[in-house]
């Protein structure tokens, strides 16, 4: 049965989820580039045999990948197979992309038995939000940046399945972030 990791890119040390239009989404963007995070970043991409997101999470890749020739996750994104959660979308257009609109839970227990590969679950935050609160995260990996945003949304403020996470890897990176697995025990 294949398991479910949420990538979370832009996460400040006090756990808060970088949003635009925010000083922290802008510190994200302005922080340097590091080759070995470009690295870590695109073989975690590279790993998944299904890429999974929310409607707001889809329409800003969907928009934004298919012509970004330069970025360096483009080619692996492009060709991924990709499932999109919404309740409004009817057609997805971006390549090897379909829509799921059933419920969440149940959506996803069919998607863990279709195949042996990672499933690798993108946001936006209302999504994330709704993987964590209905226990369907089994790996987080989370980009974490050396800022301390102060207010803003967490990614855990609705946890209703508490549990001890193992730690599977740490790295760091040149330009201060970090790079951090953790799994459900259990």
């Amino acid at each position: 049965m294949r398991r479910v990791v949420l990538r979370v890119s832009d996460y400040s040390l006090d756990g808060i989820i970088g949003e635009e239009e925010t000083d922290f989404f802008e510190f994200c963007r302005a922080l340097p580039d590091d080759p070995a995070l470009e690295a870590w970043t695109l073989s975690s991409l590279e790993r998944a045999e299904l890429h999974i997101m929310g409607r707001v999470a889809y329409e800003g890749m969907a928009q934004y990948f298919p012509t970004a020739t330069d970025h360096p996750y483009a080619e692996v994104m492009n060709k991924a197979a990709k499932s999109v959660f919404s309740g409004t979308l009817k057609t997805a257009g971006w390549a090897n992309s379909t829509v799921l609109s059933g419920d969440i839970t149940e959506e996803i227990e069919t998607l863990r038995r279709e195949g042996t590969g990672e499933i690798l679950a993108h946001g936006g935050i209302s999504f994330a939000r709704s993987l964590v609160r209905l226990g369907l995260v089994d790996e987080f990996r989370l980009s974490v940046f050396p800022y301390l945003a102060g207010c803003g949304r967490s990614l855990f403020t609705e946890v209703t399945k508490p549990g001890e996470l193992e730690l599977v890897s740490s790295t760091a990176f040149g330009n201060g972030m970090l790079g951090l697995t953790y799994r459900r025990r259990g």
